[in-house]
């Protein structure tokens, strides 16, 4: 049987199923510094500010940091013929007046949509941003505009890969420590780990699992945290993944923890209460009320 970690419930070993573990592997060192562990909530606005502002949208990104928001999160596809695009989906049916997969279509094809065609903002009516010019982003105009503004850019398209184009515009554009690269996809966030090791990572849903399992019987040294920023929902699969034991055990790694996509008042101010680092949020412009109350 494996010896458990001095101060660890033994208990907790065979509740998860760690009978095959041998000797204790909780983590011992320093964590490194982590520039998003700050001591408050960071107000992150998911895609610009979705309920508000026309999705992953260069207005979107303006009025957000124009309100005053400490992050951006957005979301990123290539076009045929290369290009770095911001968008939510895969295609451009849902949220603009044109049809068709972006990995299918030029960049020139992309920015002809319009990209405020659709969006009725919340407490308002008809659709205010149609015919006004609102394009999808390229990646390149976000980073020359917002160079003082932190990032969460998620690699939404897995094939073809987009890492290394991702990591050379990272590069050449200077903004590696402002930008934490985000994905679903395992192989898609872990070529962009080894293509670009200077910049951070969040992690994916399979390497937060064991550090969330494990949080709860106080064992979650055991695992592997590959990311330095764990973005998560409060819950999932019928488990509550946003626990203090949670947030003790990632910060004890120097890991961030950020939660999205919390739009409800009375959810962010339980969250802040527990000491998030960071909500992910369609509506900033709440969050930023709800913050400036503490």
């Amino acid at each position: 049987m494996p010896k458990p970690c001095p101060g660890l419930p033994a208990s907790g070993l065979a509740a998860l199923g760690l009978l095959a573990l041998a000797g204790c592997a909780a983590t011992s060192s320093a964590p490194a510094p982590n520039p998003y562990l700050t001591g408050r909530t960071l107000n992150i606005a998911h895609q610009g500010g979705e309920l508000l502002w026309p999705s992953n949208t260069m207005l979107a990104y303006r009025e957000a940091v124009g309100l005053g928001v400490d992050m951006l999160e957005m979301d990123m596809h290539a076009t045929r013929d290369g290009a770095l695009v911001l968008s939510h989906d895969d295609t451009l049916d849902r949220l603009t007046d044109t049809r068709g997969r972006i990995r299918e279509m030029t960049l020139e094809e992309v920015l002809r949509a319009d990209a405020g065609y659709r969006l009725t903002p919340v407490g308002g009516e008809g659709f205010p941003f149609r015919g006004q010019g609102v394009q999808v982003a390229q990646l390149r105009d976000v980073l020359r505009e917002f160079p003082n503004t932190p990032m969460i850019i998620e690699l939404k398209q897995v094939s073809p890969s987009i890492a290394a184009p991702f990591c050379a515009a990272l590069r050449e554009a200077g903004a590696q420590k402002s930008v934490i690269a985000a994905s679903f996809s395992d192989a898609a966030l872990n070529e962009f780990r080894q293509v670009c090791p200077e910049v951070m990572t969040s992690m994916t849903e399979k390497e937060l699992r064991p550090l969330v399992l494990l949080s709860k019987v106080g064992l979650s040294g055991l695992a592997r945290a590959p990311g330095q920023v764990a973005q998560v929902p409060v819950r999932a699969g019928g488990i509550e993944v946003v626990t203090p034991a949670f947030i003790r055990a990632m910060h004890a790694r120097g890991v961030a923890v950020q939660v999205w996509t919390i739009n409800d008042e009375a959810e962010m101010r339980r969250l802040i209460a527990l000491g998030v680092d960071g909500l992910i949020t369609d509506r900033p412009d709440l969050l930023k009320r709800v913050l400036a109350e503490r």
